[in-house]
């Protein structure tokens, strides 16, 4: 049994995915890492997690910062597709090819993003590993402030591709 396989028996899936997301980020892309987000929820429906507003991710009026807010937005349409090429087990590289956002109001608290696009994800992963052509799908992320309001502070949009890993 692998040191993954024990942590997942013993701590709750969030303790786990958050370890292994701020681990890439300290490794793979550290802006990441940075803000120090946290795993609130994946599963195949949505996934979603949190940036707190610190130091870290504030800009000069004392709400989030749009480049922190765009972290939040990668990792919450990204994180569950990476979950996924891993745990199958697949070769598959992704990047995200576009992004835009709308922000809405200022959020002046912790952020939860949320994609509820999981099925969709987990189509096209499932499409890359098949065809083994480039695929592509438009994610919508939004952004809330929950400890303040209900209320969307912003909503981005990104597309994800993904192509698998030719053979070596």
């Amino acid at each position: 049994m692998s040191l993954l396989e024990l942590a997942r028996t013993v701590l709750p899936e969030t303790v786990v995915d958050t370890s292994l997301l701020r681990l890439f980020g300290w490794i793979k892309v550290p802006l990441i890492g940075y803000v120090r987000p946290r795993v609130l929820e994946v599963n195949t429906q949505s996934m979603s997690m949190v940036i707190p507003l610190s130091r870290r991710s504030r800009n000069h009026l004392k709400s989030m910062y749009m480049g922190a807010l765009m972290i939040g937005a990668d990792v919450a349409s990204g994180y569950y597709a990476a979950k996924l090429i891993y745990e199958k087990g697949y070769r598959i590289d992704f990047v995200f090819k576009t992004a835009s956002a709308r922000f809405l109001k200022r959020p002046e608290g912790d952020v939860v993003f949320t994609c509820t696009q999981g099925a969709e994800i987990e189509a096209l992963v499932e499409k890359a590993e098949l065809s083994g052509e480039r695929v592509e799908t438009l994610l919508t992320i939004v952004a809330t402030v929950p400890s303040l309001s209900d209320e969307v502070v912003a909503e981005m949009e990104m597309v994800l591709s993904l192509k698998k890993r030719r053979a070596k």
